[in-house]
């Protein structure tokens, strides 16, 4: 599975054609969570064209499926953000919302924003906009 975050869904949006197609060539089913799509409506309402994008938004939405959070997600995020306090690193709560919902169902991260995921311990990430892929370090 792979999840995308509000960063790629924002260049989708765009009609970045790099991450256009690097959605059209996974095999893997492609979804994004409820955070990401409650930032994408505060974006479109927020912005110049509010009706037109809260339309491209839905539209968008109506099409890619919405993970909901679960008790997995919000064990996962208690255990991440006290291993990630004590270490003395943050990561926004809503960050740190969408990788719990991806680890707790085992996707792979799609995000622009590598470096700031990257201290999440098991996160598989890929960013479509740069073309890289990696993982999140242990805090050992």
């Amino acid at each position: 599975m792979k999840v995308l975050d509000t960063d790629v869904c924002i260049e989708i949006l765009r009609g970045n054609a790099a991450v256009m197609q690097a959605r059209s060539r996974t095999l893997d089913q492609v979804v994004t969570t409820w955070i990401t799509a409650c930032e994408l409506s505060y974006g479109a309402a927020n912005s110049i064209k509010p009706q037109e994008n809260a339309i491209l938004v839905n539209e968008f939405l109506a099409t890619t499926p919405v993970l909901e959070c679960n008790l997995a997600a919000a064990d996962i995020f208690g255990r991440h953000k006290a291993s990630l306090r004590q270490a003395g690193q943050t990561v926004a709560d809503a960050d740190l919302m969408i990788a719990a919902l991806t680890l707790s169902h085992a996707g792979t991260l799609i995000t622009g924003n590598i470096k700031h995921y990257a201290r999440i311990p098991d996160l598989r990430i890929e960013d479509w906009i740069r073309g890289r892929a990696t993982s999140g370090t242990s805090l050992s």
